[in-house]
């Protein structure tokens, strides 16, 4: 059974740009409702909006019996950080960034949680001539470079997306975050790989995680859907099945071992029985890895002539008989 954790900001009050979504929680009534969904255990909170003390915090982690899976900092909610926080022009700006990212690495310290990861949405451009690229690039590189120094046993897990809050985001897929991780030059950092992410900037997500395997880079997980025209964040499966299989193929094959973490909206559908979606789907696919299908798929992905090789997906994921 793997690893699973959520983002609890989803399983209260959620908004888009027309509508509001489920009723405002606090913490522990989200921790409630945790109890209540099968198999997940880990938790993965926003800093600085949603934690509360950090005694408070392991107080109600102990309370309901949840794991930390990560301390998720936002560096786009600031008056500040509205055209960018870590890749401002302005020194003072920048210099706000990074204490956010040391801030939220203290946090993760006091309630035990192993990781940082971070999503910087609004660092990006809309327009021709409107940044000038090796600038940034440089404000990005040496803010998340001194960030990942700073109490480097906590690692800082780099979340890349193709857009929003900005048009482009200035990381938007894992070769060019690999590129800034190894510029950093620091083993304190990482890639946060979301499924959908990946899927809606026209990555093929199982790739994604082997690049980052082979160069030799930690990861973290989030899982979702989408149809590849917006981030919707569906339930796994939903749009992508057997992408999802070779995703969780990839990692299961470079031995992951750390939560699969739902960043998955449930806006007009039930919270619980969206999670609980998630959870049933990830495991299945798993245990059929773990004890027939991943030497079976070894053994699809060296043959020469792929329609023989679909027969055996069509044997293997959807139990039909081919000759």
């Amino acid at each position: 059974m793997v690893k699973l954790s959520l983002i609890t900001s989803f399983l209260g009050q959620t908004k888009d740009r027309f509508h509001v979504y489920n009723e405002p929680l606090s913490l522990e009534e989200k921790f409630q409702y945790m109890n209540k969904i099968e198999n997940f255990d880990g938790v993965e909170l926003i800093h600085p909006y949603e934690v509360p003390k950090a005694d408070e915090l392991k107080a109600l982690l102990k309370k309901y019996n949840l794991k930390m899976a990560a301390v998720n900092v936002n560096v786009k909610g600031e008056k500040e950080f509205v055209s960018g926080g870590i890749t401002s022009a302005k020194p003072e700006v920048r210099a706000k960034a990074l204490q956010f990212l040391k801030n939220s690495k203290d946090y993760a310290a006091e309630v035990g949680a192993d990781k940082v990861t971070c999503c910087p949405l609004g660092d990006g451009f809309e327009f021709a001539f409107q940044y000038d690229y090796k600038k940034t690039w440089k404000y990005m590189v040496d803010i998340f470079g001194e960030a990942a120094s700073y109490k480097p046993e906590i690692p800082l897990f780099i979340e890349y997306k193709p857009s929003e809050t900005r048009a482009q985001c200035f990381l938007d897929n894992a070769a060019k975050t690999l590129v800034l991780i190894n510029q950093a030059k620091t083993k304190s950092l990482g890639v946060t790989i979301d499924f959908g992410h990946s899927i809606y900037g026209g990555e093929n997500p199982a790739e994604a995680v082997q690049l980052v395997a082979d160069n030799g880079t930690p990861m973290y997980i989030h899982i979702n859907d989408n149809n590849g025209k917006w981030d919707w964040d569906f339930f796994c499966g939903a749009k992508n099945f057997i992408e999802y299989v070779e995703f969780l193929y990839y990692l299961k094959r470079n031995n992951y071992n750390d939560y699969l973490t739902s960043d998955t909206s449930p806006t007009r559908w039930d919270i619980i029985k969206t999670f609980e979606a998630n959870g049933r789907l990830t495991n299945r696919i798993w245990d059929f890895l773990e004890n027939t299908g991943e030497a079976e798929i070894n053994k699809i992905l060296m043959m020469d002539d792929y329609l023989e090789a679909w027969k055996k997906i069509e044997k293997y994921l959807f139990g039909l008989k081919v000759n």
